[in-house]
């Protein structure tokens, strides 16, 4: 049986981007739409549906503001409302980006689909469809969509892929008159010119040689190829301002940000280092900014570029790809050098995913082994499928340092990194039971070393009882507070 679905009391002008199934197109139209939006003098929020690093950081550089993540299976309801209804309040117009095909959910009843959210939020849905080799189907599939749930906005189609002026022309016409839906827009094969991918989707903003270069070009042809002002009539927008908007870059953690608090050093605050390149670049805003909101000062660091540690009060070490700059790692030796013995010492760390990878033992690449930090006696390398992929949700069954003994969390793990020691890592002492998902190894997940927290399983700090940004800051004000902890571990 479905929850009933409360429409919030607040609206917002938006649209939600869907697709019937991964690898439509939605992100490159999602790119294309907000930059030629912008252009024409809307201010836009962008959102993201579902666990997600890579996607909002490329949808953050083309608003030029702060994409956040927006989940049901990780976030309560009402807290998706508020922060889908708070942020960005100068925004004029929304777009909220989809995963997945549109009724994929955790279920058979679609129960967290990106249709859920979307009918939770009120937004209205375009269909992004890939027509790549097939025509007059397409008419069928949307006609599906469009019958599968009634309640479902869903106000339009956005073909992708077309081969040419004859395809275009053909399918649009059975759209049409098959569905009653308008075709949107038509955007023609584009292949030499998309973004690369790698095993979790698209290569990060931080690897990509010329990322605003792509997203003006995408926001040419989605001005060529999209009916602008239905999409923003179908958003309920306004009509855009006379000026246009000038061109905005997303900046460090510790500047200014373009949506929530100002996050501002300070040596009188406990100073928080975030692990912060083109290795690890995987974080939720919310968690940099429950972090300064718990009175922590953020400090950027760089595994890869920094040869020595700055004085900090405690590390957070996100996901990312240690293993596409294992070399580079693994050479700053007197980084590694100076963290181990600060970890040695009791400095506080929470780390995700490839934060996790990174305190382990080494990583092995095309039969190269790259030593890392060393704090957890594991050994990686890269498998060609995942190991430990989806929605997680893990109870704290021993004590440590960030969370209270037998609370229940959720998170999401996705990862391709395989342990190599035969019969799993040795004297690891792990404190969550895994309840859904892969975790570590045999279930369990958790690394524990003295101050340090290290686990496959990333979580969002609007999560229910997700409290290490509150307790990594309190551990770290209290070693500021008393010098002698410094050095008891």
């Amino acid at each position: 049986m479905k929850k009933e679905i409360l429409k919030p009391a607040r609206k917002r002008n938006a649209i939600a981007i869907a697709g019937v199934r991964g690898g439509m197109g939605k992100t490159i139209v999602s790119l294309g739409l907000i930059r030629s939006l912008c252009r024409l003098g809307y201010s836009v929020a962008p959102f993201k549906k579902g666990p997600d690093y890579i996607d909002p950081a490329w949808l953050s550089l083309a608003a030029g503001r702060y994409c956040h993540n927006l989940d049901t299976f990780l976030i309560e309801d009402e807290t998706n409302r508020n922060i889908y209804l708070d942020v960005h309040p100068d925004a004029n117009l929304c777009i909220l980006e989809g995963n997945r095909g549109l009724y994929d959910g955790y279920n058979v009843e679609g129960t967290h689909s990106f249709a859920e959210l979307s009918k939770l939020l009120d937004i209205p849905v375009v269909l992004v469809v890939e027509c790549n080799k097939t025509s007059r189907t397409v008419a069928a599939i949307v006609l599906g969509v469009k019958m599968f749930d009634p309640g479902l906005r869903l106000e339009g189609v956005i073909l992708n892929n077309l081969a040419g002026e004859r395809h275009r022309a053909l399918i649009t016409e059975a759209v049409e008159r098959y569905t009653g839906l308008p075709v949107l827009g038509s955007i023609p094969r584009i292949r030499s010119m998309l973004p690369n991918e790698r095993h979790l989707g698209l290569v990060p903003v931080f690897e990509h040689e010329g990322p605003e270069g792509l997203i003006d070009s995408l926001g040419d042809i989605v001005e060529k190829s999209v009916d602008l002002e239905k999409i923003a009539e179908i958003a309920g927008a306004p009509e855009a301002p006379d000026t246009v908007r000038t061109k905005l870059t997303i900046g460090p953690f510790n500047g200014i940000s373009t949506g929530g608090p100002k996050i501002e050093i300070s040596r009188d605050k406990p100073r928080i280092g975030i692990a912060r390149d083109s290795a690890f670049n995987f974080y939720y805003r919310e968690n940099i900014e429950a972090i300064v909101r718990a009175g922590g000062s953020i400090v950027e660091i760089s595994p890869i570029g920094d040869r020595s540690l700055p004085e900090i009060d405690a590390l957070y070490i996100g996901g990312g790809f240690p293993e596409t700059h294992a070399k580079e790692l693994s050479d700053n030796t007197s980084f590694k050098s100076e963290l181990r013995a600060r970890i040695e010492e009791g400095l506080p760390v929470y780390a995700e995913g490839g934060g996790l990878v990174y305190l382990s033992d080494s990583i092995m690449i095309d039969g190269v082994r790259h030593p890392m930090i060393g704090i957890f006696p594991m050994d990686f390398d890269m498998a060609r499928s995942p190991q430990g992929h989806g929605y997680t949700i893990f109870e704290v069954d021993l004590d440590n340092p960030f969370y209270a003994k037998g609370e229940l969390l959720r998170g999401h793990e996705f990862r391709y990194a395989r342990i190599l020691n035969d019969g799993g890592p040795g004297g690891l002492s792990t404190v969550f039971a895994m309840r859904r998902g892969a975790g570590i190894a045999g279930r369990r997940d958790g690394a524990l070393f003295k101050n340090v927290l290290a686990t496959f399983c990333h979580t969002h700090a609007a999560s229910e009882n997700v409290r290490w940004p509150q307790r990594l800051v309190e551990i770290a004000a209290l070693r500021k507070k008393s010098p002698g902890l410094r050095r008891s571990g």
